[in-house]
């Protein structure tokens, strides 16, 4: 992959989060922002998920309280690198961890 390439996956990645976040309609409020190459989810508690990407890498790293992952596009899905777990688990477990309900991002 190039980073031209890298770059188009990852907008469309962001974009989706964005899509996603907007459609749900959970009782908690999250916010989500997009600055350069960096996306942050902002919960009502005051605690957020940063998601950016890793050019050089070509990589999409996701932080949270749990911790960090960072992951590779392997077959057209974004993957974890060390779990093997995929972008929209991780980020469903880390975000309904982080709001108190329950997040699904499929």
């Amino acid at each position: 992959m190039n980073d031209s390439e890298f770059h188009r996956l990852a907008d469309a990645l962001w974009l989706t989060i964005e899509e996603r976040i907007d459609a749900w309609d959970g009782h908690s409020d999250i916010d989500c922002e997009i600055n350069g190459g960096v996306l942050t989810l902002s919960f009502e508690n005051g605690s957020k998920i940063i998601i950016n990407r890793q050019e050089p890498l070509h990589q999409v790293w996701l932080a949270t309280r749990q911790g960090g992952y960072h992951f590779d596009l392997k077959e057209g899905e974004w993957v974890c690198d060390r779990s093997g777990e995929t972008f929209w688990d991780l980020l469903a477990q880390a975000a309904s961890h982080q709001s108190g309900e329950t997040i699904a991002f499929r």
